[in-house]
């Protein structure tokens, strides 16, 4: 959210665009873009890399050179963030850079798209916690987490198509008759369309969503109140399929717990190039502890295995091309 404030070494957040930044951001291409927004904030390189390290991204200055030169562009995971950072530090519109990265017509599919932002991570977390008051949930339930599996499954369009999770939890307080599951869509998906699934051990409750930043809800009730000390093991899943290509998945921790396990299942017919393990502290946080996973050729997938989970968060990537 933009109130007005002033970079130490560019203009105010909140002066109207220039014509020619106006007019560069709506026809491109981008390196002329991206040129323009720079010299019109008056930011040196070396400021604008600064910047981008608050944000959790790291450019190097010859990078950003050949970035605005159109030497290069930017098309890995890393340098995308960097993009969807930029938009906030040069205090554009959102998507306005991004899209001008956009593939010719008939390629968009073979394109790998940019992660989320850090701002859409904000304000997936505002909502989030919305969505839990509504609900009258606190964020741990009353629950500790055990131990968890989950399983993603990626389709021939390299789309999410769901999700399933394998819980194991004990209360530690009396009383506990429900957890509540959270899922984040990929950029584009519609949580209304959305399906909950309660597999095992559990019904599903209420269910809230919030179209913009595809996050969605769900209660699971058990037919039991826990006491404290109980544990329940209980299954469920998300239906999904409702967005674009999918290039991670991330799990976010706000304590410390037990042991956490992710499979991502890719079909035969889209498999990607590589695919990486990460960490992250927070959210505004850069990756760290990337360890390269091999892709099983029996069963198209990779995995992980957190034996003691630590709060922040924790995911795998994967290119495409």
């Amino acid at each position: 959210m933009r109130h007005g404030t002033r970079l130490a070494d560019g203009a105010a957040e909140g002066d109207e665009a220039p014509a020619d930044l106006e007019a560069a951001l709506r026809t491109g291409p981008f390196h002329v873009a991206l040129r323009t927004a720079i010299a019109v904030r008056r930011l040196p390189l070396q400021r604008v890399r600064h910047h981008l390290a608050r944000h959790g991204v790291t450019v190097g200055v010859t990078s950003l050179s050949y970035w605005q030169q159109g030497a290069r562009r930017p098309q890995r995971a890393e340098s995308l963030r960097a993009v969807r950072a930029l938009e906030e530090i040069l205090q554009l519109p959102e998507e306005s850079l991004i899209r001008l990265l956009a593939p010719p017509s008939g390629r968009a599919d073979r394109e790998r798209p940019a992660a989320r932002s850090y701002r859409s991570l904000v304000e997936a977390s505002d909502v989030l916690r919305a969505l839990l008051d509504e609900l009258g949930s606190p964020v741990d339930g009353g629950l500790h987490t055990i131990g968890q599996h989950e399983r993603l499954r990626i389709g021939a369009r390299r789309e999410l198509l769901g999700r399933q999770s394998q819980h194991i939890v004990r209360a530690h307080k009396d009383g506990v008759d429900r957890y509540v599951a959270i899922h984040h869509g990929d950029p584009g998906c519609a949580p209304e369309r959305i399906a909950v699934r309660a597999l095992e051990n559990c019904r599903t409750g209420r269910v809230r969503w919030h179209r913009g930043t595809g996050v969605l809800v769900a209660e699971l009730l058990f037919d039991a109140r826990l006491r404290a000390g109980d544990t329940h093991l209980f299954g469920y899943g998300f239906e999904d399929g409702t967005a674009g290509v999918a290039t991670e998945y991330q799990r976010g921790f706000t304590y410390a717990g037990g042991q956490y396990a992710l499979q991502v299942r890719f079909d035969e017919q889209a498999l990607p190039v590589r695919c990486h393990r990460f960490t992250q502290h927070s959210a505004a946080a850069p990756r760290g502890n990337r360890q390269q996973l091999t892709l099983s050729g029996s069963h198209r997938s990779v995995h992980l295995v957190e034996p003691q989970v630590r709060a922040g968060i924790l995911g795998i990537e994967w290119d495409w091309e």
